[in-house]
């Protein structure tokens, strides 16, 4: 069938409120930017529903993927419109569609009416039970099955008639935009891309940050990053990737600190930049891709010397999940490919043979003080020498 018209479902927004409405705003708007690409549409709502109406040709299954990706949709129904609302027009449109949609295929059926409109003289059982009936008389190879049907034949009635059966699943979660921004640690891994959009899920935007380690590090490890913010930002919109020349600070590190020890002062001292990186840039949270466990950086008591030098919160969306929910998800959301590409990040290039998986806090530090003569140089020079690139999906694709 050739659909014109989507009714978008969202579940959570539903709970806001009197601040619905800046949620939808922020839904509709971010609808608005993900179809621009595919060609001409217009957004109405009502309340507890938005529709989007298609005004020039478009590819369906390009705009069904591209809604997908929205956050805070949680499900896309191509909808068949009835805009004289009495019974004969409604049942003649069911009719057409039910014959259109499934022709002379053996199946079972429910009709699901609810009327809204109170003019309308029926009621949603009298709908049923009328609609039903006129499905049956004129499709025999159908069967009506109230409990388990294989198509639920949806009609809303309200200024108009809205007749659909495919609900097709979205992205859930919150429209991105409507719970601040936060500063997303991204290596070429396969965690932190996952870390991203999972906190984007929840209405977050990103930026992001990368510690760059030329010429330890090469061009196509840098890329790989880039490509990977780009991926993300299909879900998260535009992500400004700030990239951070992090090479003097290791090479202090490594010529003045214990090697065992030299991933946690390495990640203490990334965390601080991004720190000040996202401060910068009025976020107000860090996210990282860390899970417990996971390496040596990652163990408890890690993950505790980690966190003693920041002031913002840090979300660590993957911290209770094994490897394979991580990159299950990753491959959903099409980073995994990307994330296993063979070009080492900075955190693979100088790693110690054996490093300490539980430090103490107070040693660590005390390792720090013989960075004190350089490090604070160090630092500010990373931030002034700082490249930001506009990751966008688009540029990906191009």
């Amino acid at each position: 069938m050739n659909y014109n018209t989507f009714l978008i479902k969202y579940a959570e927004i539903g709970t806001k409120g009197k601040n619905r409405y800046k949620f939808e705003d922020v839904l509709c708007q971010q609808i608005k930017n993900h179809v621009a690409h595919l060609g001409e549409f217009s957004i109405r709502r009502e309340y507890g529903r938005i529709f989007l109406y298609a005004e020039s040709e478009y590819d369906f299954e390009d705009l069904i993927k591209e809604l997908q990706k929205v956050f805070g949709i949680v499900g896309i129904c191509p909808i068949v419109v009835e805009q004289d609302v009495n019974f004969e027009s409604v049942k003649n449109s069911v009719l057409a569609y039910v014959k259109e949609a499934y022709g002379d295929r053996t199946l079972t059926f429910k009709v699901n009416a609810r009327r809204t409109n109170k003019k309308f003289p029926m009621g949603s059982m009298e709908m049923n039970s009328e609609l039903g009936h006129h499905i049956l008389e004129t499709f025999p190879n159908m069967k009506v099955d109230v409990h388990k049907p294989d198509v639920l034949l949806n009609v809303e009635v309200r200024n108009e008639v809205y007749i659909y059966s495919h609900i097709i699943k979205g992205a859930g979660g919150l429209p991105v935009g409507t719970n601040g921004k936060a500063m997303l640690l991204l290596s070429g891994g396969i965690d932190s891309p996952v870390a991203g959009y999972m906190i984007s899920k929840r209405g977050v935007e990103l930026e992001a940050v990368y510690f760059n380690a030329p010429p330890y590090t090469s061009e196509r490890a840098k890329q790989k990053v880039v490509d990977l913010a780009r991926i993300v930002s299909g879900y998260s919109g535009k992500i400004r990737l700030h990239i951070v020349n992090f090479t003097d600070i290791q090479l202090a590190i490594y010529e003045k600190c214990p090697h065992e020890e030299l991933t946690i002062i390495m990640r203490r001292y990334m965390m601080k930049i991004a720190e000040e990186i996202a401060k910068k840039n009025n976020c107000q949270a860090l996210i990282t891709g860390e899970s417990i466990g996971q390496v040596a950086s990652q163990t408890m008591h890690s993950l505790a010397c980690t966190n003693e030098v920041c002031t913002m919160p840090v979300f660590r969306p993957c911290i209770g999940m094994d490897k394979q929910e991580i990159v299950d998800i990753s491959e959903m959301i099409d980073t995994y490919e990307t994330s296993i590409l063979p070009y080492e990040d900075c955190c693979t290039i100088f790693v110690a043979k054996h490093p300490v998986t539980k430090p103490i806090l107070d040693i660590i530090k005390r390792s720090e003080t013989k960075l004190v003569d350089v490090i604070d140089g160090l630092m500010q020079t990373a931030l002034d020498t700082v490249e930001v690139v506009e990751a966008r999906v688009q540029d990906l694709q191009a």
